[in-house]
């Protein structure tokens, strides 16, 4: 509900105050500029990702934006048909000096989201916290056409439509290899790490589900684009 009434408001001021804000507003804080890899996952920021899907020219053109500032790296995939169709995917290779256990197919919001949060969150933090530069994320895939749980009643998964990242792990300068499953019941700097990037990951994706919303999620974060704020 807050969502939409913050929408609404902005909808409000974009109307009424478009020309005002074009000339005197910061670009975080603009929703008539570009989005910027660089900024932060405030309520326009989250505007402007969510107009992206309805533009996917304009969505591409920030992720070419992205990779020539050296955030991420990608290739356009081409449409994929069968019961999982796919409409402008991405493969996605790394975030800048961050490599990844493999690429991986990606929605183009979830590959702008995911390089975001690996550009103001992962990197910085890794520095900041443990001393060691983030070297490289392992992950346990992206798109696999299936059902929620493998249920066959289920609706089908976000990872049906490449909306979602599955996280696993992370690989530092210093030889450290950290892992969700490992360090998540632990204490102490490396599992402090761990928990910081769950909390300050919701902000960059429609929902985070970890290790404490069931056992499937024990040994890794789900990083997705549906729904709005969920943080489990």
């Amino acid at each position: 509900m807050r969502y939409w009434v913050s929408l609404i408001l902005i909808v409000v001021a974009v109307y009424f105050g478009g020309p005002w804000i074009s000339r005197h507003v910061p670009s975080e804080y603009n929703p008539f500029t570009p989005l910027a890899i660089t900024d932060p996952p405030n309520l326009i920021t989250r505007y402007k990702l969510r107009q992206l899907d309805n533009n996917p020219h304009e969505c591409l053109a920030a992720l070419e934006r992205a990779q020539k500032d050296g955030a991420i790296q990608f290739s356009s995939a081409g449409d994929m048909g069968g019961k999982c169709p796919l409409i402008n995917p991405v493969r996605v290779r790394g975030f800048g000096e961050v490599t990844l256990s493999s690429s991986y197919l990606a929605s183009c919001r979830l590959a702008l989201s995911s390089a975001m949060f690996v550009g103001q969150v992962a990197k910085p933090l890794a520095s900041q916290e443990l001393g060691s530069r983030l070297l490289k994320i392992d992950h346990l895939g992206s798109y696999a056409c299936r059902n929620v749980y493998n249920k066959p009643d289920a609706r089908l998964s976000e990872h049906a439509t490449a909306e979602a990242l599955d996280i696993a792990g992370f690989e530092l300068a210093d030889g450290r290899h950290l892992t969700v499953l490992k360090q998540w019941p632990q204490s102490g700097t490396e599992a402090q790490y761990i928990h910081t990037l769950f909390a300050e990951s919701c902000p960059f994706f429609g929902n985070s589900i970890g290790p404490d919303y069931n056992a499937a999620h024990a040994n890794h974060f789900h990083l997705g684009m549906r729904w709005f704020g969920f943080c489990r």
